[in-house]
């Protein structure tokens, strides 16, 4: 393979914070730090990660890019993610099988029903 995905960059203002939380609901850890970025994963070799980096800007409008997430129990899990910080939010998604929340800075991401492939 000539590309692979390395990691997923997250503006945010305030990174410990933010990267404590993702750590939390993907059971990850802290990889790298100092004041301009944090770098979070499974483990040093396991990618992709997620890096966050300090933004001066707030956010303003839904993300073009977002995470989707894979639990074995949905409802549990986005119970849990709530219990971090989360939030449920209204993208306009109407009826559908996955939920949309926010992480404590505004980005969506879904947690979508369990998934045994990609094209599940």
């Amino acid at each position: 393979m000539a590309v692979r995905l390395y990691h997923h960059v997250v503006d945010t203002h305030d990174l410990p914070a933010l990267a404590s939380f993702w750590c939390a609901v993907l059971d990850w850890r802290i990889l790298f730090e100092d004041k301009d970025e944090i770098v979070i994963g499974a483990d040093e070799f396991a990618m992709p990660g997620m890096c966050f980096v300090p933004v001066e800007e707030p956010k303003t409008v839904k993300n073009r890019l977002h995470i989707d997430l894979a639990p074995d129990d949905q409802t549990t899990e986005v119970e849990r993610i709530i219990g971090l910080g989360a939030r449920r939010v209204d993208v306009g998604q109407g009826d559908v099988n996955w939920v949309v929340l926010a992480d404590p800075e505004g980005n969506e991401f879904c947690v979508l029903s369990p998934k045994r492939s990609l094209v599940d």
